[in-house]
């Protein structure tokens, strides 16, 4: 897989519940085996980890979100349970248009499947699909302190473009439905980049706070199994492409809010477009290519974006590319994205045209995902003392 797992968190920039208990309930169930089956016999199939991550419907999806998340989805499918959504509630935290969200929604999908999503691996649906996503926010939002919300990077950056007249509620408490999102189907591990981690700890945070305040023996004398609620999720960051940056500003991430369309490739960007982007990139005026020298981000970012798209060692393209001019890099950079894109865009218009298969495919995928949520979010309702329904 050559993906790195990280057990600890970034979490110094995240807030903690002061509690003299926190960590204390980690149950261990003993078991003792009273057959007289030998252990040969009866052979244990390992479970493989679940992972689920999404990509927003706004916009159109970038070269950013390609290499940095659904690229690396297509090779988690092959060794991980996997659970892929369009988060299209995440849309609407700020203004949207009501008529693109679906047209939107629809064609990411159709992405997902285009780059190599194999639904016989793996589940792709709609997360407004499964309104389990929605009931468990507002449960979780119970005991989310305020406070954490409040010290979320992303909503103090938003927030402050907005104006407080042009901010939803939402744009407070969508890290919430981002914990509902992951806690909804008990994930092992969770795809983020690096800017997504505080994001991440506050769900790490969350699953312990209510699994403190309401698992265990808690749940238990209230007709449950008892022990943890939900299951604390770890974060999955790939080596490379988990921040690809704008071509027009190599210390800014890209972006489908960004202004200009210039600063990013779009998956089904026309081929003339591609040409006229790579050539109009922002570039410097060093001598020779090289990764790594902190005065030359656009030059790092470019050679990683080739990296990524030839599939080929950071000290390949070091040795390939070094001597060359910014003119002759450029056009091998975009001759490898036409090339890597071209089958992309292809197997896009044929799923696009036909409604029926990928109606199929979300409609398949929903029911297979709300299975799982809904014994979730069942269990959560109990531990919490609702009365049955």
């Amino acid at each position: 897989m050559g993906r790195a797992l990280v057990s600890q968190i970034l979490s110094a920039t995240s807030p903690r519940l002061l509690c003299p208990a926190r960590g204390a309930f980690r149950p261990r169930l003993l078991f003792r085996c009273n057959c007289s089956v030998a252990a040969s016999e009866a052979p244990q199939i390992p479970k493989m980890k679940r992972v689920v991550s999404g990509v927003q419907p706004t916009g159109t999806v970038h070269l950013g979100n390609y290499l940095g998340a659904i690229k690396n989805w297509v090779s988690l499918q092959n060794s991980y349970e996997t659970l892929f959504f369009i988060v299209d509630l995440h849309a609407i935290t700020l203004p949207h248009d009501a008529q693109e969200l679906s047209k939107a929604t629809r064609s990411t999908a159709a992405i997902y499947l285009a780059c190599g999503i194999d639904t016989t691996k793996a589940s792709v649906f709609v997360q407004s699909h499964v309104r389990a996503h929605v009931e468990l926010m507002w449960l979780l939002s119970s005991a989310t302190p305020i406070g954490w919300l409040n010290k979320m990077i992303q909503f103090k950056e938003k927030s402050r473009k907005a104006g407080d007249e042009n901010v939803g509620v939402a744009l407070l408490t969508y890290p919430v439905l981002m914990a509902s999102d992951i806690l909804l189907y008990q994930a092992d591990l969770v795809p983020v980049g690096n800017d997504q981690q505080q994001h991440l700890e506050l769900t790490r945070e969350l699953a312990e706070r209510l699994n403190y305040l309401y698992g265990g023996r808690k749940w238990k004398k209230l007709g449950g199994r008892g022990g943890s609620i939900f299951k604390v999720p770890e974060a999955l960051i790939p080596p490379v492409g988990a921040r690809v940056m704008s071509l027009t500003d190599g210390l800014s991430k890209m972006s489908k809010s960004a202004p200009s369309d210039q600063s990013r490739i779009n998956i089904l960007d026309p081929k003339d477009v591609i040409v006229n982007k790579i050539k109009r990139c922002k570039t410097d005026s060093f001598p020779s290519l090289e990764f790594d020298n902190p005065e030359r981000p656009e030059c790092n970012n470019l050679l990683s974006i080739y990296q990524l798209i030839t599939e080929k060692t950071k000290e390949e393209v070091a040795q390939e590319c070094q001597d060359m001019n910014w003119g002759t890099f450029k056009g091998k950079l975009t001759d490898a994205l036409i090339n890597h894109l071209d089958p992309i865009q292809q197997r896009y218009q044929e799923i696009t045209s036909d409604a029926a298969y990928l109606d199929g495919i979300l409609s398949d995928g929903a029911r297979k995902a709300s299975e799982i949520a809904d014994a979730t979010v069942s269990n959560v309702y109990q531990a919490m003392g609702f009365l049955k329904r």
